[in-house]
């Protein structure tokens, strides 16, 4: 800061100075290196007015414009480095974030899975029971339907027993009294002999 200031202050004096100097070389009666006491007054006297009008009306302003631009640098960088940290900050949130979610992701296909799974054996069991509780109403029908057979069957050989001893007789003897009589004789038999 102060070297900006020391450089700001030798500008105008070397300005200032520049055309001094080359009068005096040009003066007559006297060589370069010669002092002219009047010219040096004047030229001191013009360099001090010069000087203190730079120092109250240019200096302070440019002085003060270059400290106000510093400040706001030097805000702005601050601003910078804070909104830089921030930004990772919000970075690092928003990773987390990602991870977590993609944790939870994975956590619910896990659980889908085995939801998925469970309600598969669930189904293959249910199917496996309708299948069985199917086959055991088929067997039951298969057995109720054989029953009846044998049962018809039975009632049909009765009847053609009956119709055969009545021919054989040619005796008509009284149907219910032949019809039990062929009943007990047949139920004495094995299912298996009247079916075959």
């Amino acid at each position: 800061m102060r070297s900006m200031r020391s450089s700001l202050m030798a500008v105008p004096m070397a300005l200032v100075a520049t055309p001094l100097l080359a009068q005096e070389a040009k003066a007559p009666g006297g060589t370069l290196m010669s002092l002219q006491s009047n010219l040096m007054f004047w030229t001191l006297l013009i360099f001090l007015v010069l000087f203190y009008l730079l120092t109250k009306f240019a200096f302070r302003p440019i002085t003060a414009a270059v400290e106000a631009r510093e400040r706001s640098l030097e805000e702005a960088l601050a601003a910078a480095k804070r909104d830089r940290d921030e930004a990772a900050q919000l970075l690092a949130e928003h990773r987390a974030q990602i991870e977590s979610a993609r944790g939870e992701a994975q956590k619910v296909i896990a659980d889908a899975r085995g939801i998925a799974e469970k309600m598969r054996n669930d189904m293959l069991e249910k199917a496996h029971a309708e299948e069985q509780a199917t086959v055991e109403r088929a067997v039951g029908e298969i057995q109720r339907e054989k029953e009846r057979a044998v049962a018809e069957l039975r009632r049909e050989a009765v009847e053609m027993a009956i119709a055969g001893a009545s021919r054989v007789i040619e005796e008509n003897l009284d149907s219910d009294k032949n019809r039990k009589l062929v009943e007990a004789f047949l139920s004495t038999l094995k299912p298996s002999k009247v079916v075959q």
